[in-house]
């Protein structure tokens, strides 16, 4: 005798959370997220379909595999995984479960979501995210990013929240933690017309970039000023 799961037929879908590293695609023209554990392998859309990273021929969430999307029901237990010190860079995702799911005591695992809102931490410094840098480090053809300050981001690949919000589509929200880890200094939505906090956040990022090459500039003044008078 095979026990069966109960099935459920919620009126709306599930919402989970779930931390990840956001990704931008090596031509800077698509941006996602890929996972922290067994699916990190496969960077994953805002609208997206799950598959099995064994590569099985079953469509996920298979009950004999482990397959699939993993989402938790608490957020603040996705919050909790971002105190390690190989997560501390990592986003947390709010998602609408799709599709067919498991659910298990602490989540689920499913077969399609929606990332609804990504929300980033500070920057490595402590000071508020207005950015997404360059991480040093990606997946073939994607590159990790980084919550980055205005400071930080300087001289290094970077995108602003508002621009990865438009890069990754479908309506996602991105919101950045203060530097003293209160959420909500800025939220943007992909799709929208600039708010104050995004006005805010591209006029710092711009004005690092610019600081950054004016110190460039005076380092190639004084080294050329320098070979003058040796001659």
């Amino acid at each position: 005798m095979r026990l069966r799961l109960p099935a459920e037929r919620p009126t709306e879908p599930p919402t989970g959370y779930k931390i990840a590293h956001p990704v931008l695609s090596r031509d800077g023209t698509r941006a996602g997220f890929t996972g922290v554990s067994l699916g990190g392998a496969l960077p994953y859309a805002v609208l997206d379909d799950a598959s099995c990273v064994y590569g099985r021929g079953h469509r996920p969430p298979a009950r004999r595999c482990d397959c699939g999307f993993h989402c938790v029901h608490d957020r603040a237990a996705a919050e909790d995984l971002r105190c390690t010190a190989e997560h501390r860079a990592a986003v947390l995702l709010e998602v609408s479960v799709l599709g067919a799911y498991i659910r298990f005591e602490r989540g689920f695992r499913y077969a399609r979501q929606r990332v609804r809102t990504a929300t980033a931490g500070p920057c490595g410094c402590g000071a508020g995210a207005v950015a997404l840098a360059d991480a040093g480090w990606g997946r073939p053809g994607w590159r990790a990013l980084t919550p980055a300050c205005a400071l930080c981001v300087r001289g290094r690949t970077s995108v602003s929240l508002a621009e990865f919000a438009r890069l990754a589509g479908h309506g996602l929200r991105v919101a950045a933690e203060g530097g003293t880890g209160r959420p909500g200094t800025a939220e943007l939505v992909s799709g929208a017309g600039p708010s104050v906090p995004e006005l805010v956040a591209e006029a710092a990022l711009l004005q690092a970039r610019l600081d950054w090459f004016q110190s460039q500039l005076a380092r190639l003044g004084e080294r050329g000023a320098g070979d003058g008078a040796q001659g």
